[in-house]
């Protein structure tokens, strides 16, 4: 009887934890000017404004946080939309009720969906975190999933991100104590300055934005000596993971393909940019290099801002409607046939970054924040265009991301899981004619550091899910479970594929390669790891 009672008093003492775990929820106002006023008392907020409707509701919860956020929020409602943690859910549903005078919308968030983390220098989107460093719009960073990468890990000194490009002071505020200087570079108006803190500048310090990998160091060197990539190299030799090169030319070298080759035998991984070149001059058919090198994970620009083209429609000087940085659109802007706005957009090719079939992957092009500007300028700014210089970071981030949670990641597999994470955008209509030019779709940085995670953790079964591939080589080696669904690999796509668990095919996977393609499953029960995660929070294990 004592066991029975002592079982019982467990069971209720985990769901009273469980009834206990914060609320999270989104509140949309009538009024853009509206903000209610707090005050804090010990680790809750205290309502102290004179709206005796909403302090009749909010007295009879446990409030911790209430703040204006423009996370997920429709341009419409960019000012309106708050961002709520309470002791219980049911607030949300008292506020629309009782102060429906105050609040129009709300929205619980998901539990999957705060497994997030957020520095304090997180912009205008974030909620968790606070907003301490430049006051710009970090919804990139959002549509990304990088906020969930970072629940896993914000970087490790040990892990170096090379950045060949512009010069950078190691002084700086974003680059001081991790930052070294192997060959310096002219300043190139502040090119090294926006591209290093995209990647790796520092965050969680209350200035600027937070880089993708902020807790990562930071190599520079110089950019060019096309032939033979010796400055690349040279990081190679000096344990540089992965290297950011937002530059190319169009003449291929041998010599320089051998020195990829060399770098990624030493473990390093190269990102380079398929360069600014108009589709409507390349055609597809215009290769720039490194980016086009065998090994190289090559990037062009996407857009991701408003998710209905019919969020954003323009008019230009002569009275022709447009629409621009619409989300997964390969295009910066795009026009109506017949100047009809019920119809679906085309695409603009002038306006479409340089693609070809070796792009790899795309990236977020349009309102990525300017660093350069800030440090020599003093002035907040943003990109207005696709340029993809912007991009190539926010990948080359990503994979320190990766590597700082399991650093025995093989560099050969890196690729793979880029590609497989990565948001399909096929499917988009205006993006039809230029299928097979844009790579594998949109980065997710949050799905690629938790597939690694995943890989090594041993709790949840790696997901591979929700692509179309018809070529590439994917090699990937998972201590844990993988589960194959919703995916296709067909005509010469190649699937390398070692668990030393098990490998489930589920609903809707198509494996059908052709002669020149190959699918090799395989279980090995001797596999180990070869070193343990690091993980922000160690406690995330226990999840």
């Amino acid at each position: 009887m004592r066991k029975l009672l002592l079982f019982l008093l467990l069971i209720f003492a985990s769901l009273s934890l469980e009834a206990q775990e914060d609320a999270w929820f989104y509140l949309r106002a009538h009024d853009t000017a509206y903000i209610p006023s707090f005050a804090k008392k010990s680790e809750y907020l205290v309502y102290t404004g004179t709206d005796s409707k909403l302090k009749s509701v909010l007295d009879k919860y446990k409030v911790k946080t209430f703040k204006k956020t423009w996370k997920h929020a429709k341009k419409q409602n960019l000012k309106k939309t708050f961002f709520v943690i309470s002791d219980s859910d049911s607030l949300m549903n008292d506020l629309l009720k009782n102060a429906s005078h105050l609040f129009e919308f709300g929205e619980i968030i998901a539990e999957a969906d705060k497994k997030i983390f957020e520095p304090n220098d997180y912009g205008l989107t974030s909620t968790i975190g606070e907003n301490l460093g430049a006051q710009v719009n970090l919804d990139y960073l959002d549509v990304l999933d990088v906020p969930k990468a970072w629940y896993y890990t914000t970087g490790s000194r040990d892990v170096i991100i090379g950045i060949s490009d512009g010069g950078i002071d190691t002084l700086d505020i974003e680059f001081a104590g991790k930052t070294k200087v192997v060959r310096t570079s002219p300043l190139s108006k502040g090119h090294g300055y926006s591209v290093a803190e995209t990647a790796a500048g520092q965050g969680d310090n209350a200035y600027g934005i937070p880089g993708v990998c902020y807790d990562c160091s930071i190599y520079t060197t110089n950019y060019s000596h096309f032939h033979s990539l010796e400055q690349l190299v040279e990081l190679s030799r000096m344990g540089v993971k992965v290297i950011n090169c937002s530059w190319g030319t169009t003449t291929f070298y041998e010599t320089a393909q051998e020195a990829i080759y060399e770098m990624l035998e030493n473990g390093t991984v190269v990102v380079a940019i398929g360069h600014n070149r108009s589709f409507s001059k390349g055609k597809g058919k215009v290769y720039y290099y490194p980016a086009s090198y065998d090994k190289v994970i090559a990037v062009s620009s996407v857009t991701h801002r408003y998710e209905d083209f019919r969020e954003n429609i323009k008019i230009s000087d002569n009275n022709k409607y447009y629409v621009e940085n619409v989300r997964y659109y390969v295009s910066r802007t795009a026009g109506f046939k017949d100047n009809d706005t019920t119809q679906t957009p085309y695409l603009y090719d002038q306006s479409i970054k340089n693609l070809n079939d070796e792009i790899d992957i795309l990236g977020p092009s349009v309102g990525i924040f300017r660093y350069g500007e800030l440090a020599l300028n003093g002035k907040v700014d943003v990109s207005q265009f696709n340029q993809t210089s912007g991009v190539a970071p926010l990948i080359s981030g990503t994979i320190g991301l990766m590597y700082s949670v399991y650093p025995c990641l093989p560099a050969e597999e890196v690729e793979s899981i880029i590609k497989l994470t990565s948001t399909n955008i096929d499917d988009v209509e205006p993006n039809k004619p230029y299928k097979g030019l844009y790579g594998a779709g949109m980065l997710n940085t949050g799905k690629a550091v938790k597939m690694v995670f995943d890989m090594f953790a041993e709790k949840e079964a790696v997901r591979i899910e929700n692509q179309k591939f018809s070529r590439w080589e994917f090699i990937l080696t998972s201590i844990s479970d993988v589960v194959i669904q919703n995916q296709e690999f067909t005509e010469n796509a190649t699937l390398e594929l070692t668990s030393k668990k098990g490998i489930t095919i589920s609903q809707n996977t198509v494996l059908k390669p052709n002669e020149t393609g190959k699918i090799h499953l395989k279980i090995d029960p001797l596999l180990e790891k070869e070193c343990e995660l690091r993980l922000r929070d160690p406690s995330i294990l226990e999840d």
